[in-house]
């Protein structure tokens, strides 16, 4: 009669029995799973331990998988009656887990290009994360068969140990797009040069264009130098802009893309927050929207302000320097006495960046088209914005702007908000700071949808529902 029964809580471990066993037998019951029979033979040895699949007098622990055929069943069933401890087969793989030498197995494995053996062993999810890295390095993917059962399962294994998986999400394995947020968190270098042996996947984003892994890779800021020179020997132009990008890449590397004479490193450059001197300069030469780019997207100081400044730009060229949040407090003061740049100082006084006592200066010179921006800048003092709604009433531009600013006091928020002007409802849609009894009210305009799905407080309040497991309503 076959029955089931529990694991009894033994005394002893199974390592402290095996070191007191020698000339037993360990009762093995179910199929091998990560380690064949010949390595659990090589792996008892030293303790002068047999296996045996028999019950019998000389039998002194059983080790079993979690699946077992009628017969092993039976067998299980005596041992439990004998009062012989039963173990399962993972603590016992994590046994012999922890007793490899990771030189040795991987010189074994280079000599026999045993790529089986990688396989089995990258499933077992009680090697060191080193060990893991070093046997994916070796593993071979099939070249001719697009949709290996042996390559998935490898992707699987990895993505299994480094991307977190709830037990509902289980799907997220068998999908690439996995691989890609792999490629794109992972924060272990030599992680990042063993995808580097993966086909190139291409992943199809929503919204977005395709991507590849190994553009993926391109960008992430953890890759080292040899995954750098790996990339750059592919002589792929959508890899080498991926890693035009990268702040990582040192000042050499950065030179020899910008030699490639292309205008999509270029502007990769120009966004590159880690490029030199020598870089920016010779940026400055290049089309007017790389030097856009440059220009709003670098950090400048005074050196760089100097280059800029020599470099004689176009007025609406140079004003974008006005929407650029990395600059310095010398550069601001500089750039805000160049009177006669409206452009620039209309993007001044958007720049969130910009000091409050700045911001209002600005107001106090009374320029009219100043006041909208102003208006919207969540870094313009309190009192400013309360003087330009009660200053402003009747101009519906700036009332909108400050129906979009999260700094704006509620008193005036309410108060734009009674206007029920379509205008001015779009703007406090986007406004995380407006009460969320209002937001529901503009929830049920349908014409509002857009600027709702870009309020950070209804976003913030939809992924805690969501994190609840329940459905949200009016979205």
């Amino acid at each position: 009669m076959c029955y089931t029964h529990v694991m009894i809580e033994h005394k002893q471990t199974l390592k402290q029995m095996l070191e007191e066993a020698e000339g037993k037998k360990l009762l093995i019951l179910g199929k091998e799973n990560i380690f064949t029979q010949k390595e659990i033979v090589r792996f008892l040895k030293p303790y002068g331990i047999e296996i045996t699949d028999r019950l019998s007098e000389e039998v002194f622990a059983v080790v079993e998988h979690h699946r077992l055929n009628p017969v092993e069943e039976d067998i299980s069933n005596d041992a439990y009656v004998e009062g012989l401890p039963i173990f399962k087969l993972t603590e016992f793989e994590k046994l012999i887990s922890e007793s490899i030498d990771d030189d040795a197995l991987l010189m074994a494995i280079k000599l026999g290009n045993d790529q089986s053996r990688i396989k089995r062993m990258l499933a077992n999810p009680h090697l060191s994360d080193t060990l893991f890295v070093r046997l994916l390095k070796l593993y071979r993917f099939d070249e001719e068969e697009e949709d290996s059962r042996d390559d998935r399962d490898v992707i699987m294994h990895t993505l299994r140990r480094y991307i977190e998986i709830k037990p509902n999400e289980e799907d997220l394995l068998y999908s690439y797009l996995t691989l890609r947020r792999l490629a794109t968190e992972a924060t272990d270098p030599n992680l990042l040069e063993a995808l580097m042996g993966f086909p190139n996947f291409t992943f199809l984003v929503r919204g977005k264009e395709s991507i590849t892994l190994k553009e993926t890779i391109a960008r992430n800021w953890h890759i080292n130098d040899t995954t750098i020179q790996k990339l750059l020997t592919l002589r792929n132009h959508a890899i080498e802009r991926s890693l035009a990008g990268n702040s990582s890449i040192n000042e050499e590397i950065q030179k020899l893309l910008l030699g490639r004479r292309d205008e999509e490193i270029a502007q990769a450059l120009a966004i590159n927050p880690a490029i030199g001197e020598a870089i920016f300069a010779a940026l400055l030469q290049e089309s007017e929207k790389v030097v856009a780019l440059l220009l709003v997207h670098q950090p400048i100081d005074k050196a760089r302000l100097a280059l800029i400044e020599d470099a004689r730009l176009e007025a609406s060229v140079f004003a974008l320097l006005g929407a650029n949040e990395k600059l310095s407090l010398d550069v601001i003061e500089a750039l805000a006495g160049k009177k006669e740049n409206k452009t620039l100082h209309r993007l001044l006084c958007e720049n969130k960046t910009v000091p409050p006592a700045r911001l209002e200066a600005y107001y106090h010179q009374k320029h009219k088209t100043l006041m909208p921006a102003l208006a919207q800048n969540p870094s313009t003092p309190v009192s400013v914005l309360e003087s330009l709604y009660k200053s402003d009433t009747e101009s519906q531009e700036i009332a909108a702007s400050l129906a979009k600013n999260p700094s704006t006091p509620e008193t005036i928020l309410r108060a734009l908000f009674e206007r029920d002007d379509f205008e001015i409802n779009r703007a406090l849609a986007t406004n995380a700071s407006l009460p969320m009894e209002l937001l529901d009210v503009l929830k049920l305009d349908t014409r509002l949808q857009n600027e709702l799905a870009q309020n950070e407080q209804l976003a913030a309040s939809f992924e805690t529902v969501l994190n609840q497991g329940k459905v949200m309503l009016n979205v």
